[in-house]
């Protein structure tokens, strides 16, 4: 069964994999702690930018913070 980032739903396999069990190398620092729920959602954000053209900052932002609502480590935030 395949393993997904409790905070972004990236895979925590191959070139995702970083330093924690449960999070992606995106949602992390080098030590494996879950970044600020601010930098995890810019990083979103920019992902929904790569792949939805014509997108503004504000809507990706938001976007990426309702995103969030629904993964395990920002349910409750």
């Amino acid at each position: 069964m395949a393993k997904f980032c409790y905070s972004c739903a990236a895979p925590v396999t191959g070139d995702f994999k970083g330093p924690a069990e449960n999070y992606c190398k995106y949602c992390t620092d080098e030590s494996g702690n879950l970044k600020s729920h601010d930098e995890v959602q810019k990083g979103i954000a920019m992902w929904f930018k790569s792949w939805q053209p014509g997108i503004d900052e504000a809507t990706a932002t938001q976007r990426a913070g309702l995103y969030m609502k629904s993964m395990p480590a920002w349910a409750d935030k």
